[in-house]
């Protein structure tokens, strides 16, 4: 026997565990689902409320949806209640089965029952879909008209979904809605004004999906004319006495009030007429509401939102703003949250529209963006709310409320906050707070003094776009403020333990730059602060000093930050680039220890595990020796890796140390516009696929704005690589080249990363074809870049007779016949040796074979195979050449190919569908096939072709293997 509802909750609730909550469930579902197998009818609204049960306890319930259906044709009210309840809980839009209610919801709503009529309205509010909408919109209307006040506003609910899911029936039914706001009812009301906003919405998107003007369409301007209707009814509810029916908290009908609202706003966007109307209730509304209890609350922040979105006076902005000024100093953390975030939107609505852009914090004036302002103490109270959410939505408001005259309190209160926030949010705190630096700065002082601060505070989550954007305006600066900032980034590296990993990097690369003006003493007195009266403060002027340093007290400072364990790779590169800048900033200061540590340092990492440490000392060596004109000699019975001739003493030219020294002066003055014009030129050639490689692209590596990266300013990942073609070493070039570039060509060759230098002409390449047959003509000689020392390679002889170099001779032995022609040095010669001047043997014609393929019903395929590269032998490229041997055409082409699993594939389509008789000089159809062979030599290559045409009205499917290719070579 079927259990009752009641004794079914009993026995769940009376389950200890979650298993025997599961059997008992699992127990009455199968007797559930007997009961509907045998038709039992007596117990079908019982077995439905429980499956009702078992859905707010989340278990399947599927099973019951036609047992809804059923019971919704009952002829007894309580059944179909059942059957109407667990149809718009059990079912969705969805599901199949609800286009079976169509006819029972259509008997429903013509029934004379008002009950039986307001379940199906309800059913049709929850559930209609776009098809059933449009059946059933003249019944709904017909309720519409309805004189009973129960059915008009449960047709008027129904009348949202029916337009919501068929915008287009919207125009047909307007003026019913006008009609309907002359309704005694507050019921009806509340869902006339529901069904007028859903209307309004729904014309907006129409309009603008008809690329239409969505402020002017029919439908707006019949509403437009019931706005002072709308405001009458408004006007007329704050004035009423006390009604027990609709008194909510001592409010009169609040929901009604707040639908009007909603509905006023969306009137009066862009209508200044309309907004002119409704701003004299509106400030009635803010004014007599009560905000004891939470429905005047509500109305409140609803009356600030319609204020904000329509066209109202600054008095009235005034008086939103100081609404939601009262609501932050309430207790409820809903309604503090509430009032922030509507601020925070209403500040950027102001600022794009340019209202109040230009308004400073203390002018007094009578504008929303001053009333604002005079809340700013609160706001920043609420960064010590214990809620985080508070806490966020404070932070984003405080960023919109920075201006020139309040920037160096709120970024204080900025810099307060960034030492309490949880450590996820400091990286974009610290954007932020660029940001505004950036906009606001007051002069570059405090620009650079905030900055530290900054990475002080959050250096170890400060992203690379800080760090570099830190280093910009550093660099900007004026001679006083690199001073100011290099004595105060090293006080701060000394006070750090080592984890700020962003203060390291911009402060290394600081000392670096500016590291001699650490050897001189820095005083600076700060000027007095100007009070609210425009008086300066009373208070003594703060002098900040700081002493001069040894050149050893410097390096130490650094070298104690690179030898911590905790010190990551970037750092330590950054700090081989410093030891480098300062070996050339100390060299005239009389400190032989210092210069002797700082060389030192440098050849430390020669041997290092990273490569780019080892890479960087080695470069780093070579410069700084270049510098003192100073050439080591090589050791006896060894390569001469200079490229000198043997017993003849190393020479540096001129123009090699002074490109050396200019290698390692202070970094040139960022030109910003010129940077962001490279970058548009670097991207602009990698749209076009061009692969020349300049200075901005490694700048915007790391996607960080318009900044310069640090890779830009010599301390990223990318080594200093000399350029291929006037280079940093190559004296001509730079003999000849540099008095008419600009600060950002400099930069550009020292420290921007070029691509790999091509092959030589005799070394071998393994992961490239051989290269072509090299021309007849005598190339001239070019220095290598690598050449240091600026070393002139010695002419080599020209034989008469030529011969090919060997490939696999990596080291560049002289063949015993020497080429006639003279090529170029190589650029990737490392060891500066002789280059061979041989060029290497034509390369080999690769050979095609042909292989003949099926022929039916008069097409025939053959294979032409040929080996694109001949260093992979298991690559192979078949073209596949279709004849049609009838006199008409054939269409319809298809080919498809299966490999073993041994074989990958790659198939380029037909170069025509369409195969046209053999002869009358026809194109013939090709079909390229890529395959490479992974048991080359084991196992030859087979293909499984399927291939479909239609030849003279038929369409054909023929089915072949294909063999017979060369055994070993394919």
């Amino acid at each position: 026997m079927s259990m009752k509802l009641r004794d079914l909750i009993r026995k769940v609730r009376a389950c200890k565990t979650a298993a025997e909550e599961r059997a008992v469930i699992a127990k009455e579902s199968a007797m559930i689902r007997t009961a509907i197998r045998e038709e039992q009818e007596h117990y079908r609204h019982r077995n439905v409320a429980k499956l009702l049960f078992m859905h707010m306890l989340g278990y399947p319930t599927h099973f019951g949806q036609l047992e809804c259906m059923k019971l919704t044709a009952s002829p007894h009210f309580p059944e179909k209640r059942i059957g109407y309840l667990g149809m718009m809980l059990l079912l969705s839009e969805e599901a199949d089965v609800l286009m079976l209610a169509t006819n029972s919801l259509k008997n429903d709503l013509n029934a004379d029952n008002k009950f039986v009529a307001g379940l199906a309205l309800c059913a049709i509010g929850n559930l209609a879909t776009a098809d059933m909408s449009r059946d059933l919109a003249p019944e709904v209307d017909k309720h519409l008209k309805s004189p009973m006040p129960y059915l008009r506003k449960k047709a008027c609910l129904a009348m949202v979904r029916c337009l919501a899911k068929c915008p287009d029936m919207v125009e047909d039914f307007v003026d019913r809605i006008v009609t309907l706001l002359k309704d005694k009812s507050h019921g009806v009301l509340i869902t006339v004004a529901q069904l007028m906003t859903q209307v309004l919405m729904i014309d907006y998107r129409n309009a603008e999906e008809d690329d239409e003007d969505p402020f002017s369409t029919q439908c707006r301007a019949s509403f437009l004319r019931l706005v002072p209707t709308l405001v009458k009814m408004l006007r007329n509810l704050l004035s009423s006495g006390f009604s027990p029916d609709h008194d909510v908290g001592g409010i009169s009908d609040p929901f009604l009030q707040v639908q009007l609202l909603t509905l006023l706003r969306l009137l009066g966007v862009n209508n200044e007429k309309a907004s002119e109307a409704m701003n004299d209730v509106l400030a009635q509304v803010a004014t007599n509401t009560e905000t004891s209890k939470n429905a005047g609350n509500a109305i409140l922040y609803e009356c600030v939102q319609t204020i904000m979105g329509v066209e109202s006076e600054d008095g009235l902005r005034v008086l939103a703003v100081n609404i939601l000024g009262r609501f932050l100093l309430n207790r409820d953390n809903n309604i503090r949250y509430v009032a922030l975030n509507t601020l925070a939107r209403c500040t950027v609505q102001q600022q794009q529209s340019g209202r109040g852009s230009t308004v400073p914090a203390d002018d007094g004036g009578n504008s929303a963006s001053s009333a604002l302002q005079r809340h700013r103490q609160t706001v920043v109270d609420c960064l010590k709310d214990p809620d985080i959410s508070i806490r966020m939505r404070a932070l984003e408001l405080i960023y919109h409320l920075v201006n020139h005259e309040n920037v160096e309190t709120l970024t204080a209160e900025l810099l307060n906050y960034l030492v309490l926030c949880p450590r996820e949010h400091r990286g974009d705190i610290c954007t932020r707070v660029l940001r505004v630096v950036e906009r606001y700065s007051p002069n570059d002082r405090w620009r650079v003094d905030t900055l530290i601060t900054m990475l002080t505070i959050a250096g170890r989550e400060s992203t690379r776009d800080v760090q570099s954007a830190c280093a910009v305006y550093i660099s900007r600066a004026a001679e006083d403020i690199h001073a100011y900032a290099t004595h105060k980034l090293l006080k701060a590296i000394r006070d750090d333990d080592g984890t700020q990993r962003g203060l390291l990097a911009v402060g290394i690369w600081c000392i670096g730059e500016y590291g001699d003006l650490l050897l001189q003493p820095y005083s600076y007195t700060a000027p007095n602060e100007v009070g609210p009266d425009g008086m300066d403060s009373l208070s003594s002027p703060v002098t900040i000093t700081f002493m001069a340093l040894e050149p050893i007290n410097v390096v130490d400072t650094v070298h104690e930050v690179m030898s911590r364990l905790s010190c990551p790779l970037d750092v330590k590169h950054r700090a081989l680039t410093c030891f480098a800048k300062l070996s050339d900033r100390f060299r005239d200061k009389g400190d032989a220890a210092a210069l002797e540590k700082l060389h030192t340092l440098i050849k430390k990492h020669e041997s290092s595990h990273s490569l780019e440490l080892q890479l960087r000392s080695c470069e780093y060596d070579a410069l700084i020796n270049a510098t003192k004109g100073i050439a080591k000699a090589p050791k006896v019975n060894s390569d001469d890796i200079f490229g000198v001739e043997n017993g003849a003493p190393p020479t540096v030219t001129a123009a090699v140390v002074q490109a050396a020294k200019e290698a390692l002066a202070r970094m040139p003055m960022v030109d910003l516009k010129v940077l962001e014009k490279k970058q548009a030129t670097s991207e602009s050639f990698g749209a076009d696929g061009d692969s020349v490689s300049t200075p901005a692209a490694v700048g915007t590596k790391s996607g960080g704005g318009d900044l310069l990266d640090f890779d830009m300013l010599g301390g990223g990942e990318a080594s200093a690589a000399p350029q291929q073609n006037g280079g940093l070493f190559d004296s001509k070039p730079a003999a000849q080249g540099d008095a008419g570039k600009s600060d950002m060509d400099l930069l550009s060759e020292i420290f921007a990363a070029q691509p790999a230098p091509a092959p030589a002409a005799g070394g071998y390449d393994p992961f490239s074809a051989p290269p072509a047959q090299q021309q007849a003509a005598a190339a001239p000689v070019v220095v290598n870049p690598l050449d240091l020392f600026g070393a002139t390679p010695a002419p080599a002889p020209q034989p008469a007779a030529p011969a090919a170099v060997n490939p696999m001779d990596l080291f560049g032995a002289p063949p015993i016949q020497q080429q006639q022609q003279q090529q170029p040095s190589s650029a990737s010669d490392l060891f500066g040796a002789q280059p061979t001047p041989a060029a290497p043997a034509p390369a080999p014609q690769s050979s095609s074979i042909t292989v003949p393929g099926p022929n039916h019903s008069g097409l025939s395929i053959e294979f032409e195979c040929v080996k694109p590269d001949q260093w992979n032998k298991q690559k192979s490229t078949l073209l596949a050449k279709f004849t049609n041997q009838t006199n008409a055409p054939i269409v319809g082409l298809s080919l498809q190919v299966a490999v073993p699993k041994y074989v990958t594939l790659e198939m380029q389509p037909p170069t025509s569908t369409t195969v046209p008789p053999s002869g009358n000089n026809n194109k013939q159809v090709t079909q390229t096939i890529n395959v490479t062979n992974s048991m080359l030599g084991t196992k030859n290559l087979m293909l499984k072709l399927k291939l479909g045409f239609t030849a003279n009205g038929v369409k054909i499917d023929h089915m072949a293997t294909q063999s017979g290719f060369p055994a070993g070579e394919y």
